[in-house]
C-alpha cells in the first residue's frame, strides 16, 4: 500500500504520511510505503493518485496547496474536488502573524494602522507564490485593505532568515517554525491565524478577534482516488481516527506543533470544498501566478 507525498522527504507532509502509514501498517497488518513525488506544487503527486486504481492501495497526503492549486493552475489534467475522495483529516497547524522587532507595533490593530499609514513600505515574506504563508497574508490584505509588498522566497527557511535579519518586516509563518524565535524575543508575534488560540502561546490572540471572519489553517489529511469503495474509505477513516485518539501518536503530532483533527470523510470533503472556494477569491484578488 502506498501513501504518495507531493514534497521531499523530511517536510511536514512527509512526516505526516510516515506517522499515519506506520499506524495503519500496525493496525491493518500490511506495509505502507511512502513515495515522495515533489514538484508542481504537489500536482505531480496528485495526478499520480488520480490515475491510480481506486482500490484503497494508493493514498495521497493532502495539504493547503491542493485547495489553492485548484485556482492557481488553470491547466491541470484533473479536478481535485472531483477526482480525489476525502478519507480523513489528520492535523491542523496554526500560523502566526509576526513582525521584526523594528516594526513599532504590538497588536493587530496597531499593525493595521501602521500599514495603512505606510502603504507599500512593509515587505511580507513567504515561502513562495501560493504557499500558506503567501495566501494567509493575501487574505489579510483582502480583508483589511492594507498594502504590503509580497517577497517570495524558495522555501520558508530563507524567508525566515531574512525576517530575522530585518530585510523583510512581516511574515505569516507556521508557528512551529517560529516559536523559538518568538520566545527568544527575536520576532514579535501579534496573533495566530486560526479561529482558536493555541496552547503553545495561550496569551496570543487570534487575528479573527480583530478582523472578523479571518481564519487560515494548514489542515492536512489523507485522500484516495475517486471511486474507491465506500467501505474501504470508511475503514481507513475509522483506523486513522483511532490513531488520532492514541496518546502516543497524538503526542508525536503535538511535538510538531500540530493538533489532531478528527472527522468523517464527508466533513473533510466539505472542508476541502469550502477552502477551495475561499482561496479562489484570494488567488483572483491577488492575481497570483504559479512559480
Amino acid at each position: 500500500m502506498r501513501i504518495i507525498v507531493g514534497y521531499a522527504a523530511g517536510g511536514g507532509q512527509d512526516i505526516l504520511g510516515r506517522l499515519i502509514g506506520q499506524w495503519l501498517s500496525e493496525r491493518l497488518g500490511q506495509p505502507f510505503v511512502i513515495e515522495n513525488r515533489p514538484g508542481g506544487g504537489a500536482n505531480i503527486a496528485t495526478e499520480a493518485v488520480v490515475r491510480a486504481p481506486p482500490d484503497g492501495y494508493t493514498l495521497l497526503t493532502i495539504g493547503p496547496a491542493h485547495a489553492v492549486n485548484a485556482t492557481l493552475y488553470d491547466k491541470l489534467s484533473f479536478n481535485f474536488l472531483r477526482d480525489i475522495a476525502p478519507v480523513a483529516s489528520v492535523t491542523v497547524n496554526p500560523s502566526v502573524l509576526e513582525v521584526h522587532p523594528s516594526v513599532p507595533v504590538t497588536s493587530v490593530p496597531e499593525f493595521i494602522a501602521y500599514a495603512k499609514a505606510n502603504p507599500g513600505k512593509l515587505n511580507m515574506a513567504s515561502a513562495g507564490n501560493g504557499t500558506v504563508q503567501h495566501v494567509s497574508g493575501e487574505l489579510f490584505k483582502l480583508m483589511t485593505g492594507v498594502d504590503m509588498v509580497h517577497v517570495p522566497y524558495r522555501g520558508a527557511a530563507p524567508a525566515l532568515a531574512d525576517l530575522l535579519g530585518g530585510q523583510v518586516q512581516v511574515m505569516f509563518d507556521t508557528l512551529i517554525s517560529s516559536i523559538e524565535y518568538i520566545k527568544a524575543g527575536k520576532l514579535r508575534a501579534l496573533a495566530v491565524t486560526t479561529a482558536m488560540r493555541h496552547e503553545l502561546l495561550p496569551d496570543l490572540p487570534t487575528i479573527g478577534g480583530f478582523v472578523p471572519g479571518y481564519e487560515s489553517s494548514s489542515v492536512n489529511g489523507i485522500g484516495a482516488p475517486k471511486g474507491t469503495p465506500v467501505e474501504i474509505v470508511d475503514k481507513l477513516n475509522k483506523e486513522i481516527n483511532a490513531g488520532l485518539a492514541d496518546p502516543k501518536l497524538k503526542a508525536k503530532f503535538a511535538d510538531l506543533g500540530s493538533t489532531v483533527l478528527h472527522g468523517s470523510p464527508a466533513a473533510y470533503g466539505k472542508f476541502l470544498a469550502d477552502e477551495t472556494e475561499k482561496w479562489a477569491k484570494v488567488v483572483k484578488f491577488a492575481g497570483l501566478m504559479p512559480d
